[in-house]
């Protein structure tokens, strides 16, 4: 007697089918998904390994548990089926499917099944279906998050506050929304930091000056008073920091004024946040009551920029703002020793029992990154040399056969404009009646307004594969220029490096951990 398949069930709650009761619950949604699946399985005669939810998480989110766990049970072959409402409930992104529905699954031996989208990789032909899937899914991803920066840029233009937590030193106005109040226990350490710089003391003496007083930090303030904030990590976490001090006493946000979109995420599909230029960032005056008076702001401006010294001859430091620490995520303080340069942990600086540390020469550090630079260079230029060539000749193809298309659906848009401009002719020389006019009209408008939708998903298409290109370009392009140097520069750092970790010496091996992390 043959064994009975394995399913997996997985289920996931859409952001437009939300209906619980409670947050206890599971919602609606998915006790129906459960029991419209567990019925079909048994149907089947298969044998339910176990059903699987993540209950208010998108379909782009990767970090869904139970997604994660329906994988590593397909990755190990304790499954033989995945079964889902459909594709789009166990994922949005055509990258997803590519790579587990239509590649690994197939090459696990796993068949998934989306029961009302009828997506199948056991019926022959059904790829197509499942890529078209997934294509509409990508769409509808990006629109959503087009649309949902559209509304978040409008409110920040009008100077109204979009972000889940206020600032340290104020908090929402429960009676306005998008209006911040000071929050005056909190007020009273802003006014104190500034006045302390104001005073003489440097940004590392005023973080000690607070932990030593044991005034909470910004992170574990806003956990005293019960507001839903990520707990930190370590000790680490509830100190004050050169690092905060430095970001609270330039930002114009305590004298009244609203500062938002200072970051912006990579791309739709990722959580990760990058910084953009100050003269992106929406900056709208007078929002909300200052902390701080514009008298004492303009002085502890001045002595800011006074303070900043960059290194001998006016040059940035080669990894200024480039390294981390390995264990706390601070950024490394450069200082100097004799002839050679240091970067240390800043943490090691305001309680040594608080982080392990990081230390490391520059020119160590120099050394190093040179050489791994060496060796992507070597190995892109050799390795990948065929495989780009192959990806610019899919591009140069794929862009043809969509100008191709674009011009066809442009023609046939002018053949339907010039169809209802002649209609209305018809109609003023009374040869169709105004009843019909306005029905053949409709059905025409309707029919270039579908042309035209198609038409703008074939132009971003190809701007899409333009940028690819021109992604793929630069990265040469970057990678020739730096051949055979013998020389960091921070020109080359800005321009290929994201972050440096790194840790402390191994006391059995003696070496030091360091992580690059590359932009290209």
């Amino acid at each position: 007697m043959n064994e009975k398949l394995k399913v997996a069930i997985y289920c996931r709650l859409s952001e437009e089918d939300r209906n619980k009761e409670n947050e206890e619950d599971d919602s609606t949604s998915i006790k129906n998904q459960k029991l419209m699946l567990a019925e079909y399985a048994i149907k089947q005669g298969w044998d339910i390994e176990g059903i699987y939810s993540d209950d208010d998480y998108t379909g782009a989110d990767r970090n869904r548990p139970d997604f994660n766990k329906v994988l590593k049970l397909a990755e190990e072959r304790k499954i033989d089926i995945i079964l889902c409402k459909s594709q789009s409930r166990f994922t949005r992104e055509l990258e997803l499917v590519e790579k587990y529905i239509n590649g690994l699954f197939l090459e696990w031996g796993i068949r998934f099944v989306g029961l009302v989208d009828n997506a199948d990789t056991n019926i022959k032909g059904n790829k197509k279906s499942r890529q078209i899937n997934g294509l509409v899914n990508e769409w509808f991803l990006e629109d959503l998050s087009d649309n949902i920066k559209t509304v978040l840029e409008n409110k920040r233009k009008n100077g109204l506050f979009t972000g889940g937590i206020a600032l340290y030193g104020y908090k929402k106005d429960p009676d306005k929304k998008g209006h911040l109040i000071i929050d005056e226990e909190a007020a009273q350490t802003v006014r104190e930091v500034f006045k302390l710089y104001d005073q003489g003391y440097g940004k590392t003496a005023i973080a000690r000056i607070l932990n030593n007083r044991g005034i909470p930090n910004p992170t574990q303030y806003k956990l005293e008073q019960g507001i839903a904030y990520k707990k930190p990590k370590g000790k680490t976490g509830t100190l004050w920091k050169y690092s905060s001090i430095s970001s609270m006493l330039t930002n114009e946000m305590y004298i009244g004024n609203m500062v938002q979109g200072r970051y912006g995420s990579i791309s739709y599909k990722s959580k990760k946040n990058k910084p953009k230029p100050k003269d992106q960032w929406v900056i709208v005056k007078n929002t909300h009551e200052p902390i701080i008076d514009i008298e004492l702001w303009n002085r502890v401006q001045k002595k800011v920029n006074n303070n900043f010294k960059p290194f001998e001859g006016g040059k940035i430091g080669v990894f200024a703002k480039k390294c981390k620490c390995k264990y706390c995520g601070y950024i490394l303080k450069s200082s100097k020793t004799r002839e050679d340069r240091y970067l240390r942990c800043p943490t090691r600086q305001i309680d040594k029992s608080s982080c392990k540390g990081s230390f490391i020469s520059e020119n160590v550090l120099k050394r190093t990154v040179l050489k791994e630079l060496n060796s992507l260079i070597e190995q892109y230029l050799n390795v990948d040399e065929l495989k780009e060539s192959i990806i610019l000749k899919q591009f140069k193809n794929e862009k043809e056969e969509l100008r191709k298309e674009i011009s066809q659906y442009q023609m046939t848009i002018d053949k339907k404009t010039k169809i209802i401009q002649n209609l209305y002719l018809d109609k003023v020389n009374e040869i169709i009646t105004q009843e019909q006019f306005l029905e053949f009209n409709k059905n025409f408008n309707k029919e270039k307004e579908n042309l035209e939708k198609i038409l703008n998903e074939r132009k971003q298409k190809l701007q899409k594969i333009d940028n690819e290109q021109d992604a793929l370009n630069n990265k040469k392009y970057i990678l020739e220029k730096y051949t055979n140097v013998t020389e960091l520069t921070r020109e080359m750092v800005e321009n290929l490096i994201d972050y440096i970790e790194v840790g402390a010496k191994d006391p059995e091996t003696k070496k030091k951990p360091i992580e690059i992390h590359w932009k290209i």
